[in-house]
C-alpha cells in the first residue's frame, strides 16, 4: 500500500500566530489561504489552520510513561536526525514543552523519540521518531 497524505483541519485563534508558528518555527511551507484559513505542508500532509478566534479545546490527558499525554494531539513520525533538528529548533525558539524531548519505551518494543508541545492556539502536537521504523506498531 502506498501511504497517502492525510488532511487535518484544526482551530487557531489567529492566522498571524499560525503563520509565525507553523510557517516559521515549524518550517511548514504555506499553500493556499484566505482571510479565514491557511493550508500548510506538514511533511507532505495537508494541515489547514481555520481561524476561530479562540484557543483549541482540551479533553485532558492520559498517563503514559509517567507523563500526562495531552488529548487530543497530532503529529508526524520523523527520521531521528529530522526529529533532533526539530527539537533543537523548537528549543532555540523558546518553545514550552508539555513533555520535553526524550526516548520513550527505551529498550522495549516500540522504542521511540518523542516530544509534546502546543502551538500558540493550544493545539497539542507530538513529534516522534524511531531508530527502526519497523517498530511503529510493535507490541
Amino acid at each position: 500500500m502506498t501511504l497517502r497524505p492525510f488532511h487535518l483541519a484544526f482551530p487557531v485563534r489567529s492566522l498571524d500566530e499560525a503563520r509565525a508558528f507553523w510557517g516559521g518555527t515549524m518550517g511548514c511551507p504555506e499553500g493556499r489561504s484566505s482571510d479565514t484559513w491557511i493550508d500548510f505542508d506538514f511533511y507532505g500532509h495537508q494541515l489547514v489552520a481555520h481561524c476561530t478566534g479562540e484557543r483549541a479545546a482540551d479533553a485532558g490527558s492520559n498517563p503514559v510513561d509517567g507523563h500526562g499525554v495531552p488529548v487530543p494531539h497530532f503529529g508526524i513520525v520523523l527520521t531521528l536526525p529530522d526529529w533532533q533538528a526539530l527539537a533543537d529548533r523548537l528549543t532555540a525558539a523558546g518553545t514550552k514543552f508539555e513533555i520535553k524531548p526524550y526516548i520513550r519505551f527505551k529498550g522495549e518494543p516500540g522504542e521511540q523519540a518523542t516530544m509534546f508541545f502546543r502551538d500558540p492556539s493550544g493545539n497539542a502536537i507530538e513529534m516522534k521518531a524511531f531508530a527502526d521504523l519497523g517498530q511503529l506498531f510493535a507490541k
